[in-house]
């Protein structure tokens, strides 16, 4: 029986059409950041990991059709998408592989489903972006769409009522891997001419959107990617206090999610002007060390907590 198979189990979802659905799904996750995906598997309770599989897929889905064509298309791709999200919210059912999983994790978390409404209300300041003048723009966008895409997955890791202070620490958590993102992906953005950089903080480097454009490799551009990245890493090492508002069972995970960013970061690090022509990845034994070190860390919390299985 395979690992995927007895987290299905674990989870209760036995209706076969419902079962391809999720196992369609957690192909595509596993597809977007294999890491993460693996992390999954490993460090989630069992019956917690197809519903993050669900809600994943559900923003990775929403995201796509927000970023890829042009404005028009995506524009309509998205109408047509928030109004069949809002009918399956309103019935409770629906004929989308994406939305089956996610009605049925809403049901079993019903917190979800009022963070896909947040969601929804907001995400087209996504299909909106033009770019930040300012960091404040870039606070505001992360206010609007990037913490209400992140609460989808939080929402699942802390049950019950949402604790005190919880969504300020996700946010800190979203701030440090969003300028991750932005700077790591800056070749691909700009290939779809998107700049992600507030022009403000271009103009106090001496930097234009031409030097980033052609991939100059100048001591500008390196004092740049330098600060872009020194902020990021400030700031993931700020949200490991996340971890202190969710159960054990959780904190492996969201501590392999830091350290893998923190990783990247580190990776992006040393691959300097040449992010300006595509991202940089951890080393495979890097990120194989962060799951490691958090699975043992999981068994130790396993056996404390069931010592017959320990003595077994």
């Amino acid at each position: 029986m395979s690992m995927w198979t007895t987290r299905l189990d674990a989870a209760g979802i036995q209706d076969p059409q419902l079962r391809n659905d999720f196992t369609q799904q957690r192909s595509l996750v596993a597809r977007y950041k294999r890491a993460a995906y693996t992390a999954v598997l490993l460090l989630l309770p069992p019956p917690l990991a197809p519903h993050m599989i669900a809600a994943t897929a559900f923003m990775h889905h929403t995201d796509n059709l927000l970023d890829q064509g042009p404005l028009p298309q995506r524009a309509a791709a998205y109408a047509a998408w928030e109004e069949e999200v809002t009918q399956a919210l309103t019935t409770g059912t629906s004929d989308h592989p994406v939305l089956r999983p996610l009605l049925h994790t809403g049901a079993r978390h019903p917190r979800l489903l009022g963070h896909i409404k947040d969601f929804l209300r907001t995400a087209a300041t996504d299909l909106e972006f033009t770019g930040f003048a300012t960091e404040s723009d870039y606070q505001h966008y992360l206010d609007r769409y990037s913490l209400p895409a992140f609460m989808l997955i939080a929402c699942l890791l802390a049950p019950g009522e949402e604790p005190a202070d919880y969504r300020a620490a996700c946010r800190t958590y979203i701030d440090g891997s969003q300028r991750l993102d932005f700077v790591n992906d800056l070749a691909e953005d700009l290939a779809d001419d998107r700049l992600t950089i507030p022009q403000e903080t271009l103009l106090s480097h001496g930097v234009t959107r031409t030097d980033l454009v052609h991939a100059k490799d100048t001591p500008e551009v390196r004092t740049l990617l330098e600060h872009l990245l020194q902020q990021a890493r400030i700031t993931l090492a700020a949200s490991h206090r996340v971890t202190e508002f969710l159960p054990p069972a959780s904190r492996p995970f969201v501590r392999a999610l830091i350290a893998l960013d923190e990783a990247t970061c580190d990776a992006a690090g040393t691959k300097g002007p040449g992010l300006l022509h595509g991202p940089a990845r951890p080393a495979v034994s890097t990120m194989l060390t962060i799951l490691i070190r958090e699975y043992r860390q999981l068994r130790s919390l396993r056996r404390a907590k069931s010592p017959e299985i320990s003595a077994a």
